[in-house]
């Protein structure tokens, strides 16, 4: 694995078009990305000017906010932190990918939302939230930025451009909740996967020849905890668009082949007007 002159991390399983799907059944194989011990400034001061508190800062500034954050690698399906957990820091991804999920009362983990670098997550009391309200685990190696609460109440301080974008980014947040629970109880299953799919799409999608290719482990139970729907239902969906060939999966990948299709099954269709 090399860097380019941007400090991007370059390996030859990352250039989704080297891939060459074989003749017979599709098989789409989740890429193994190997990290440094280390992320090298080009790549943290890459990633925190895209996270949304720091975007809009020179260079100079990120450097400066670069030197108050640790870096910490670490290993797939490790626990960063979990819900209930005293919340005193935030992390930025700089590379690989990690899940957010809420634990029910009976044990079980309901994926809430997948991350990708540049974005940043966590909580801290000094923003509202004293403990974790959910769980965060890498779904591949990472090399994630941590920062404490002291180091970030001082760029707060130093930087209010930041400090207007966290306002942003709480109020923000309470449209989307208040968003999701008005699309929950309004929308169909079906609506509610095709829109997963296309945001998961956006967020970590990847052209390939056949299709935008998910590039990630995603199970029935997954999809089904970012839909807020049950895997029986999911599974349903899933198998209809699979026949109308708009989505294909594996075990460890998703394709979308049609993404128009799924952009046409998320709007709502009104029942016609009586008389």
């Amino acid at each position: 694995m090399t860097q380019d002159d941007q400090g991007q991390l370059n390996h030859p399983a990352l250039n989704a078009n080297s891939f060459v799907p074989p003749k017979g059944r599709r098989t789409i194989p989740l890429r193994e990305v190997v990290l440094p011990h280390e992320c090298p400034e080009p790549v943290r001061l890459r990633v925190l000017g895209r996270a949304p508190y720091f975007q809009g800062l020179d260079i100079s500034e990120l450097r400066e906010i670069s030197t108050r954050m640790n870096t910490r690698v670490y290993a797939p399906n490790e626990h960063i932190y979990n819900a209930g957990d005293e919340a005193n820091e935030l992390f930025v991804i700089a590379e690989g990918r990690v899940k957010l999920s809420q634990v029910s009362a009976d044990g079980t983990a309901t994926l809430t939302d997948i991350l990708v670098p540049g974005d940043l997550f966590g909580a801290m009391g000094a923003l509202g939230q004293p403990t974790h309200l959910q769980s965060a685990a890498t779904l591949v190696p990472c090399c994630i930025l941590r920062i404490g609460q002291h180091d970030f109440r001082q760029i707060l301080e130093q930087h209010p451009k930041v400090a207007l974008k966290v306002l942003d980014d709480v109020a923000g947040r309470l449209r989307r909740a208040q968003q999701d629970i008005g699309d929950q109880s309004t929308n169909t299953v079906k609506q509610r996967v095709a829109t997963t799919l296309l945001r998961l799409a956006d967020k970590l999608g990847e052209q390939t020849a056949e299709g935008i290719l998910l590039n990630v482990p995603l199970s029935r139970a997954d999809l089904a905890g970012l839909a807020r729907s049950t895997p029986e239902s999911v599974s349903r969906v899933m198998s209809q668009f699979k026949k109308q060939n708009v989505v294909d999966s594996g075990r460890r990948w998703t394709i979308l082949l049609n993404p128009e299709a799924l952009t046409d099954a998320t709007q709502a269709v009104l029942p016609p007007l009586s008389d």
